[in-house]
């Protein structure tokens, strides 16, 4: 009888597989966001991963008490925050960059409490690569695009925070679920009001399905499977090169071409995070939704 367990994707491919997928989702929403707009390119992504793991998971809606929604709800609003205000922010600058400056959001997470000596370097590498991207520099990109990044770097940090919280009283599956459906329900207002769905068509829904898979639900799989066989501190420094991997996915899939100062930048910001990650007390896992 052949061994099931030698047809399972190895942990450490499947988590990078995982970070593949969701830069490659990103570079389908840019393409879309000419017809259907940023807010309206998210609101489809958060309503089909909803539908998707809503059909998958099959949670019990009925069955959750008041205390857990008060747990749902507020994770399931920084999911839609986070998301739109990526979307929002690769509108205006390159990939690469814009996921360089989300991931401060971990990092400060990773560091935050802590003094040990280590820490203070992370703290400055990190400083140091986005000085080199910072607005006010030569070649320095759009302000707006980077505060937008930014932010959505602050709603990953809350979506872990909260996220965690979620899963010490629902299993990973459901609730995130749970709280792609809340998301869905709070991106509606921003999606409506960019106008992008007065555009869509079957062709553009078919290409929303398609993000949502690569951006949710495929990527969310791989990663509990990693999470499964790798420890935490291992999958969180693997996932400190999602930087590189969107810069290399815009270079190769959206033609977005970063100076040799911004890919040092990149560099110095996943030297931080991987750092951070790798000292860190309590890891936090770096889980994209």
């Amino acid at each position: 009888m052949p061994d099931p367990k030698r047809r399972t994707l190895p942990p450490v491919p499947a988590a990078l597989l995982a970070i593949v997928s969701v830069q490659g989702g990103a570079t389908i929403a840019k393409r879309l966001f000419p017809v259907l707009g940023a807010a309206g390119t998210a609101g489809i992504r958060i309503g089909l991963s909803a539908v998707m793991l809503m059909l998958v998971f099959r949670p019990s809606v009925q069955a959750l008490r008041a205390g857990r929604w008060r747990l749902v709800v507020p994770y399931g609003l920084v999911l839609a925050a986070m998301n739109l205000l990526f979307y929002l922010a690769i509108e205006r600058i390159p990939l690469g960059l814009a996921v360089t400056l989300e991931f401060l959001g971990p990092l400060v997470l990773a560091v935050a409490g802590s003094r040990g000596a280590l820490d203070f370097v992370w703290v400055a590498l990190a400083a140091s690569g986005i000085a080199l991207i910072a607005p006010w520099n030569r070649g320095g990109v759009d302000l707006i695009g980077a505060l937008l990044a930014t932010l959505a770097g602050a709603g990953w940090a809350a979506y872990i925070v909260l996220g965690g919280r979620v899963s010490r009283v629902l299993p990973g599956g459901p609730a995130v679920a749970l709280g792609l459906s809340v998301a869905t329900i709070a991106i509606l207002p921003f999606t409506l009001a960019g106008g992008g769905l007065t555009h869509l068509t079957p062709s553009l829904l078919a290409a929303g399905a398609v993000l949502a898979l690569l951006s949710s639900a495929l990527p969310f799989t791989l990663e509990m499977h990693a999470l499964g066989a790798m420890p935490a501190r291992t999958f969180g420094v693997l996932m400190s090169l999602e930087p590189a991997i969107a810069a290399i996915c815009g270079l190769l899939l959206l033609r977005e071409r970063l100076t040799g100062a911004q890919w040092v930048s990149v560099a110095l910001v996943i030297a931080a995070s991987a750092g951070a990650t790798a000292t860190a007390r309590k890891v936090p896992v770096h889980v994209e939704c």
